[in-house]
């Protein structure tokens, strides 16, 4: 592992916290105006389908033991296809800001409780307390307008399907570590996108509204681009980045995006989007990205997202 940083390793872990700071962004205006199940589908089928592609042209393996595929399938449509669709309905009712602070607040905490229910990881005193201040963090984030009687209902939901989400996410995300003693990281990450992007795609042409019409591929040039984002910079290209900075600065170092990309998410949303933060929700959402903080210090514990196809979502998967 090296102890130095070139310039290119900078510049990729500048480029990480950028891109996956709007992929949020990117999302919402998406499905202002496509079904999130086709959105997510395609995109997701999509990466897989361009990831183990390159795989097959370098004579890499693709195909898993046929012995894995059932819990592979499973796998899938925990860590894409639900995480995907609920975030997406729940992002229609938050903002881009919020999400991506829940989403980066959330993914290490969730992450060291399916862990230690998995037998992987054991708690410990600053894990607990980083648990603690994360409901505190909460509390003043939603506390406020509870009391006062100006809760807002649907932005309430909207937290709790993103949360959601994440709890599919990261609870996938567990269930991918003992693959891997099969399969390689990228053919993984290949293979799960692949897999839970058809199946979402698939469900959401058999029930969700408007799917049929969002097939027809006339989005517009806002919704268009966003998707293209998202596949490229937000999955292609940030993802192999990722995998080549844990692979040089080990798995903590990369990590530390989580504690950028949801400011950067925070700002853009605000400056461009008409986004709204007042003192509580900034106070209750530094005090999320603290109890992620004291989440991720025990550097063996971050070890967990490297199997999952994004990142973080942040998460990858929000990615």
């Amino acid at each position: 592992m090296n102890t130095t940083s070139t310039a290119s390793q900078r510049a990729m872990f500048v480029f990480i916290c950028f891109v996956w700071g709007t992929t949020w962004l990117a999302m919402k205006v998406g499905i202002s105006t496509v079904s999130p199940g086709v959105f997510a589908g395609l995109r997701w089928s999509i990466a897989g389908a361009i990831i183990l592609g390159f795989r097959a042209f370098r004579g890499q393996r693709v195909m898993p033991p046929p012995r894995l595929i059932p819990r592979l399938v499973f796998v899938s449509v925990v860590l894409i296809t639900l995480n995907q669709i609920i975030q997406l309905y729940g992002l229609k009712h938050i903002t881009a800001g919020l999400a991506a602070v829940i989403s980066s607040a959330l993914t290490p905490i969730a992450l060291l409780v399916f862990s230690v229910a998995a037998g992987q990881e054991r708690f410990s005193a600053r894990q607990l307390g980083a648990i603690g201040v994360g409901i505190v963090g909460v509390v003043m984030l939603f506390g406020p307008a509870a009391v006062a009687g100006t809760l807002d209902v649907w932005e309430l939901i909207g937290a709790a399907l993103v949360t959601i989400g994440v709890l599919f996410y990261t609870a996938g995300s567990v269930m991918t570590r003992p693959i891997m003693r099969t399969l390689e990281p990228v053919q993984l990450a290949g293979l799960t996108d692949l897999i839970g992007g058809v199946v979402l795609l698939v469900a959401s042409l058999a029930v969700e509204p408007g799917a049929w019409e969002s097939m027809r591929l006339e989005w517009g040039w806002p919704a268009f681009l966003g998707w293209l984002y998202l596949l490229v910079p937000g999955a292609l290209m940030s993802t192999t980045m990722y995998f080549l900075l844990v692979r040089d600065w080990g798995a903590s170092r990369p990590g530390t995006y989580a504690f950028i990309s949801p400011v950067i998410a925070v700002v853009l949303g605000c400056s461009f989007f008409g986004e709204k933060v007042d003192w509580g929700d900034a106070v209750g959402m530094t005090l999320m990205l603290g109890a992620a903080g004291l989440a991720l210090r025990p550097a063996r514990y971050v070890v967990a997202p490297v199997s999952v196809p994004s990142v973080p979502s942040p998460g990858l998967a929000a990615r």
